[in-house]
C-alpha cells in the first residue's frame, strides 16, 4: 500500500488491503478520504494493466456509473448561475426533443431518471455507437418514451449521460468534458478529471482487467432476467451486447459518454464531494450555492403514490434496479456497512467505484479500480470502505469529545 493514511483512519487501508488480498482480486485501487476538510486518506496499491505496472499517485481509471454524480454538479453549477432550472422543460433548452410526447419532460424527470428513456437497447445498435454524441442524441431526441412521465423512475444507466450531457452541451455551448473542467477542475484546483479523456493523458488511464467468468455470468444473468417482464427495464438500460469489446479499449474514450466514460482518481472524487458536502471547511467560494444543493441533495422519490415530481414522495422502487434508490438530482443513496447515511449523496459505478459526501459526518470518500466484472449493483467494495470511514471518523469524534 503506498501514499498516505492518517492514523485515525488506519481502518480504511486496512479494509482496502483485505480486499486485494481476495484470490478474485484483480489490478489496483486507490481511495480517497476527507474529512472536516482535512485529507486523512491518499492511498493506492495494485497494478494498473496486465503487464504488471505498479499503480501510480495520478493514475486515473475509467469509473463507470460514478460519473453520473460528476455530470450532475455540473448541472448545479449551472443551476445556480440561472442558466438551468430543474423544472423548466428539456426542449427549452433542446427544441428538437420536444417529440413523441417528450415536451413535458424536465430536467428534474432526467437527474431522477424518470423520463422514461432508460431503454438503451432500443437506441443503439452497437457500442460504436455509443461514443457517436450526434448519433445518440437524434435518436433520443426522436425517441418515445416507455411509459407516462413521472410515474415511477427507472434507472437511464447509458442514456442518462446522453440526455444531461446535450442540455449541459446547448446552454454552454461546450462539450461535457469542457464545462467539466471549467466548473469543477478549475475552481477546486483538482487534476485527474475527464469524460471522454484527450489522447495526451490516456497514459495515465489504468487498463480496464476484465474477469471473463464474472462478466459471463452478469450478461447470463440480464438475459435470463429479461423474461420476466419486471426486470426488463434493467437488461434495455444496461445491455448493448459487444459493450465490453468497446469499453475495455482505448478507443471507449473517443467520445464522451457522460453516463459510463468517465476517468478520475480518487483524490478528485473525493475533494469534489468535500466541496460539496464541507464547503465551511474550505477557503474561497462554495463550489454550490447552499440554496441549490439543498434541492440538489433532497430524496425526490421515497415510497408513496405518484405525485407530481416535486413533492418527494412519489415513486419508491426503481424499476430498473429493483429497490429504492431514494434518487436525489443526480445523486442516489449511500449505504456502508455502517447503514444508510441519511444525508449523504453521491453515486457507485459498475465494478465497485463509488464517490460520497455526507455533511452530518464530514466525510467524503471515493474509490476507483480496474477490475470490470460483479454486478452493477451488488459489488460491496465501496459499502465495506465506506464503513471503515464512517466507523473512524465516529472513533475520531469521540476522542475529541473526550
Amino acid at each position: 500500500m503506498e501514499g498516505f493514511v492518517h492514523p485515525d483512519f488506519a481502518p480504511v487501508t486496512e479494509k482496502v488491503q483485505a480486499i486485494m488480498s481476495k484470490k478474485s482480486a484483480q489490478g489496483g485501487m486507490a481511495v480517497a478520504v476527507y474529512h472536516r476538510g482535512e485529507l486523512v486518506v491518499d492511498a493506492w496499491t495494485g497494478v494498473r494493466d496486465a503487464a504488471g505496472t505498479p499503480w501510480q499517485r495520478d493514475t486515473m481509471s475509467m469509473s463507470f456509473s460514478t460519473t453520473k454524480g460528476v455530470v450532475a454538479t455540473i448541472v448545479q453549477r449551472l443551476v445556480d448561475r440561472g442558466l438551468l432550472d430543474y423544472d423548466v422543460p428539456v426542449a427549452t433548452y433542446w427544441p428538437e426533443f420536444a417529440v413523441a410526447g417528450k415536451g413535458t419532460i424536465t430536467l428534474r424527470h432526467l437527474l431522477t431518471h424518470q423520463a422514461a428513456l432508460h431503454d438503451v437497447r432500443a437506441i443503439a445498435g452497437s457500442a460504436e455507437d455509443l461514443i457517436n454524441w450526434e448519433h445518440m442524441t437524434k435518436l433520443l431526441a426522436e425517441a418515445e418514451p416507455k411509459w407516462d412521465i413521472g410515474t415511477r423512475s427507472s434507472y437511464h444507466a447509458l442514456t442518462y449521460g446522453w440526455l444531461v450531457g446535450e442540455v449541459i452541451r446547448r446552454v454552454t455551448g461546450l462539450t461535457v468534458n469542457e464545462a467539466l473542467q471549467r466548473e469543477i477542475v478549475e475552481p477546486l484546483g483538482v487534476s485527474g478529471m475527464y469524460v471522454g479523456a484527450p489522447p495526451e493523458v490516456r497514459g495515465d488511464i489504468a487498463e480496464q482487467l476484465v474477469d471473463p467468468k464474472a462478466v459471463t455470468r452478469l450478461f447470463k444473468m440480464t438475459s435470463r432476467l429479461a423474461r420476466f417482464e419486471g426486470f426488463q427495464p434493467m437488461y434495455q438500460a444496461l445491455v448493448v451486447d459487444d459493450m465490453l469489446d468497446v469499453a475495455t479499449t482505448d478507443h471507449i474514450h473517443d467520445g464522451e459518454i457522460p453516463a459510463a466514460n468517465g476517468v478520475f482518481t480518487a483524490r478528485s472524487l473525493a475533494r469534489m464531494y468535500a466541496a460539496l458536502a464541507t464547503p465551511d471547511d474550505f477557503d474561497g467560494p462554495p463550489l454550490v450555492s447552499a440554496e441549490t444543493l439543498r434541492e440538489a441533495t433532497r430524496i425526490q422519490t421515497t415510497l408513496g403514490t405518484s405525485g407530481d415530481g416535486r413533492s418527494g414522495d412519489k415513486v419508491g422502487r426503481d424499476a430498473g434496479v429493483g429497490f429504492n434508490m431514494r434518487w436525489r438530482l443526480g445523486y442516489h443513496m449511500v449505504g456502508t456497512t455502517k447503514g444508510v447515511l441519511p444525508q449523504a449523496f453521491g453515486h457507485f459505478g459498475f465494478g465497485g467505484s463509488g464517490a460520497w459526501g455526507d455533511p452530518e459526518s464530514g466525510l467524503a470518500v471515493a474509490m476507483i479500480l480496474n477490475q470490470v466484472g460483479g454486478t452493477p449493483f451488488g459489488d460491496t467494495k465501496m459499502l465495506r470502505i465506506g464503513g471503515a470511514a464512517v466507523r473512524s471518523a465516529e472513533r475520531r469524534a469521540k476522542e475529541v469529545a473526550v
